[in-house]
């Protein structure tokens, strides 16, 4: 942004919501992209001209209008709990920085939470309990994630053992945007639409509202189960994923010495045991407890169901938040985000710790996808250069293993990328001129003041 360009940015904002000290710059052009060295390597040093803080929708629109007309790029963020690289602005410009548009709007008496962008996750969820629902699923992050970051960027996490991804069973019942024209659309996706800005890093239009799908409130207790070994806990866990009489909403398990990082619960944590951390409805606690001992292991921590819930959960040790506790303890590692196959998870596991040993330290999370009960891993991984981290991703892929690649700046090589191209018709649609986050939609092509086709109707 030239001075000329932040004068007039002057006239659109007062000036308190105007930030461009260099400390203000570092702290809110960042997210989590650390955890891969790949990211921390290219993004360091990307910084925003300027951060603006709008405390209104009308207040949005009017830099909307600023950046299309002076050709600012814009980078937006919720509460930068993402860990690719989302909402740092690499080709500098504007970060929107949507915190100030927090509110629960309702909860309607039929499951529906209506949301401002940047309500936090954490307050929709006590929000929801007070009316009988809860959360269908949530990240590890969900004290501090906004609801719009965890539609950009985000993907399951505490819940998908039931309810499956955000893309599943309706759970985002609508997304509203706004686009970046010269006069912004308010434009309302549902269905099958919502796959055009869902999980696109704010790359194709700016959520200013989210309708997301709640359960039937459940009271939730906690259990952590002690195995020998890796093999016997996956057993354990795998188990009680297809065992439909229990109501479930995490069920985790982590290779020895993943448990060993976890800092705050060692007080309980057997040395040299994989662990399985499971939530399961309060009234089957015991009942599982019981099975969990039938089957050779040592139930090592529980937890009755209490309202208000004080102090940490098991669930803030599992999903991303496993990576993080094992950067904290050993900054050499990093991680994937991994698929195993649910017929073959044994032979894959088998065929990589026999190449890798302890440099691929396996963590699963049990996910529900269209009906079947699948592996989903986070393993981490030590880092010893790009080529051996590639290296690992052309093994697992060459094993059947999908990847959704952590260690790239770009949509279409997370893993999340759609055959059918809706993102990028979106974008062509929505964002004419690319200014919003540009660079990490690598299909886009810049078409200025050209009119773009509608996007397709899309097959969920």
């Amino acid at each position: 942004m030239t001075s000329a360009a932040l004068s007039a940015l002057a006239r659109v904002l007062p000036a308190e919501q105007i930030l461009t000290q260099p400390s203000q710059l570092e702290s809110l052009s960042r997210d989590f992209y650390w955890y891969s060295p790949v990211l921390k390597r290219e993004l360091e040093g990307r910084l925003a001209d300027a951060v603006v803080q709008p405390r209104s929708e009308e207040q949005l629109r009017d830099i909307i209008k600023f950046a299309f007309e002076q050709r600012i790029p814009v980078t937006l963020r919720g509460a930068g709990t993402g860990n690719y690289g989302q909402c740092i602005p690499t080709q500098g410009g504007l970060v929107v920085d949507l915190a100030g548009l927090d509110k629960v709007i309702e909860i309607t008496a039929d499951g529906i939470a209506r949301c401002e962008p940047a309500a936090r996750l954490i307050n929709i969820e006590s929000t929801a309990r007070k009316s009988g629902w809860e959360l269908r699923c949530y990240p590890s992050t969900w004290v501090k994630a906004s609801v719009a970051g965890f539609c950009a960027g985000g993907s399951g996490g505490i819940g998908s053992i039931t309810w499956g991804s955000l893309r599943e069973n309706g759970t985002v019942h609508s997304l509203t945007v706004l686009t970046m024209e010269a006069e912004p659309k308010r434009i309302k996706l549902t269905g099958s639409e919502i796959f055009r800005v869902l999980h696109a890093w704010g790359t194709n239009g700016i959520i200013v509202e989210v309708e997301l799908k709640l359960a039937p409130r459940s009271n939730w207790a906690q259990l952590a189960v002690a195995h020998d070994t890796y093999g016997q806990s996956f057993d354990f866990i795998e188990a009680i994923a297809h065992n439909e009489s229990f109501k479930k909403r995490l069920l985790s398990n982590f290779e020895w010495p993943l448990p060993s990082h976890f800092a705050p619960l060692q007080k309980w944590v057997p040395t040299g045991k994989a662990l399985a951390f499971i939530e399961v409805a309060d009234d089957q606690l015991e009942r599982l407890a019981h099975v969990a001992t039938s089957t050779g292991g040592q139930v090592v921590f529980t937890a009755p169901y209490t309202e208000v819930r004080r102090g940490a959960q098991l669930s803030d040790y599992t999903w991303n938040h496993t990576t993080l506790w094992a950067l904290k303890a050993d900054p050499s590692l990093t991680y994937l985000q991994c698929g195993f196959s649910p017929t073959r998870f044994r032979e894959q596991y088998r065929q990589l710790k026999a190449r890798y040993g302890d440099d691929f330290l396996l963590h699963v999370e049990f996910v529900k996808s269209d009906g079947v009960y699948t592996p989903g891993s986070i393993p981490v991984i030590r880092y010893h250069s790009d080529a051996q981290l590639q290296e690992v991703i052309q093994a697992c892929t060459e094993l059947g293993i999908g990847i959704a690649n952590p260690h790239v700046n770009f949509l279409e090589g997370s893993g999340r990328w759609r055959p059918d191209d809706a993102k990028l018709v979106a974008k062509q649609t929505y964002d004419p001129r690319g200014l919003l986050n540009p660079g990490k939609m690598r299909g886009f092509a810049a078409t200025l003041e050209q009119a773009a086709p509608t996007p397709p109707a899309i097959a969920a």
